[in-house]
């Protein structure tokens, strides 16, 4: 008989109602659950405990979350979700930079959470073992051997083509703003007003786009950054 060792979730969260709710309904779920009040003891039992998802409240009581954030990403590849009340662009965009994977704002749905940890816990995946595909609608990514396959159409694609296109798949729905593109495709040595984020993406579209000039997977949000759809190639745009 085969054991499936269960998936360990970190929830550093200051509400003790939510703690305790997300305790459970997680557990109900299968999940290994731990949880902390403040960031530093959040800290401490992720050293103890190496967990393989933490869901991550921005104001915590000692500390800000983002520098948490920070800190775990210090530590390992760990996937972190934040949990926050602030939903502007600004403030993501913050929480991305700080290393955060997802983002879901309070009020929430438990179904809404636990489908990101799903899709966090199957990146991590994807990242030890990329052999598996990242399917979106009728796109499939196969990021070792850098080919997308859309409906029945083979394209090759460039490393950072292919980077783009997973990480915009991977927040697929969400608009990603363009400085956190940068610093995770780049690691932040593309000056600001450097084109070469425009450049990939048009050259992706070209690749991908049944018309570049009407794009329906990859969406521009003007001076912010891209959003992914997962459109179906015989759907009209």
């Amino acid at each position: 008989m085969v054991v499936v060792e269960s998936k360990k979730i970190l929830v550093i969260e200051d509400d003790p109602d939510i703690r305790m709710i997300l305790k459970g309904q997680l557990e109900m779920d299968g999940y290994e659950v731990y949880d902390a009040e403040t960031g530093s003891d959040g800290i401490t039992l992720l050293k103890e405990i190496t967990p393989d998802v933490v869901v991550l409240d921005l104001n915590l009581p000692d500390t800000d979350g983002l520098k948490v954030c920070k800190e775990i990403k210090d530590l390992g590849d760990i996937p972190v979700i934040m949990l926050t009340v602030r939903d502007t662009m600004s403030d993501k965009l913050r929480g991305f930079e700080a290393g955060a994977d997802d983002y879901v704002t309070k009020p929430f749905e438990y179904l809404e959470l636990a489908a990101r940890i799903k899709v966090a816990l199957k990146r991590k995946g994807q990242r030890l073992f990329r052999d598996e595909p990242l399917e979106k609608g009728d796109v499939r990514l196969f990021h070792r051997r850098r080919e997308v396959i859309i409906g029945d159409k083979v394209v090759r694609l460039t490393k950072k083509e292919c980077e783009l296109l997973e990480l915009l798949m991977i927040h697929e729905g969400d608009v990603v703003p363009r400085e956190f593109i940068k610093s995770q495709i780049w690691q932040g040595k593309v000056p600001s007003e450097s084109r070469s984020l425009d450049v990939h993406v048009r050259r992706l579209r070209c690749k991908i786009e049944p018309d570049p000039d009407k794009p329906r997977f990859v969406i521009t949000h003007p001076g912010v950054g891209y959003r992914f759809e997962a459109a179906k190639v015989g759907e009209q745009s």
